[in-house]
């Protein structure tokens, strides 16, 4: 049996019985703690989404995680800097209007959460490195622009190596 503590506790109750089914574990609570009890490969995964739901994912995109290839990655503002001013750092993440943080989802092709000062990100395996480095930039006040430039020649890159492998072309 495992224990997490969870912050969006009624994501979590209002979609007990589906997480329950899917994740083939049994999930109690006390207060804001889940006991998770299940197989040990089951209950890792209930806690990994369990925690993206804590920092502000749903469910279904949590539920993402039991695809193969796909990966939880949890950062925090205060780890990525000395800055004491995490209001303007968590500003410069999401953007006017959210959009730099819509835009860093479209670039890496991963789903992105912005709870206080930690970052969830999921996404394919390949993706999620580049999510990481694009929001770390940002943090350490990369300017969006250029985060974006980058994203996109990386986007490129792989696009380009991806295709020389389908014609068998060696690099």
């Amino acid at each position: 049996m495992q224990e997490i503590y969870v912050e969006n506790i009624l994501e979590v109750l209002r979609n007990k019985k589906l997480l329950e089914k899917e994740l083939n574990v049994e999930i109690s609570n006390k207060g804001k703690f889940f006991f998770v009890n299940g197989n040990a490969e089951n209950e890792y995964l209930a806690l990994e989404i369990l925690d993206a739901v804590s920092i502000g994912f749903s469910v279904d995109k949590a539920l993402l995680l039991k695809e193969e290839n796909m990966m939880f990655q949890n950062l925090n503002i205060k780890d990525l800097t000395k800055r004491h001013d995490l209001d303007i750092v968590r500003g410069r993440i999401i953007g006017s209007d959210g959009r730099t943080l819509k835009t860093l989802k479209i670039l890496t092709k991963c789903e992105l959460a912005l709870n206080n000062n930690e970052i969830g990100i999921i996404g394919n395996a390949n993706e999620v490195q580049d999510a990481v480095q694009a929001v770390s930039s940002l943090v350490r006040g990369s300017k969006q622009g250029n985060v974006y430039s980058r994203l996109e020649r990386k986007r490129k890159e792989k696009r380009l190596k991806n295709r020389n492998l389908d014609f068998g072309v060696k690099e």
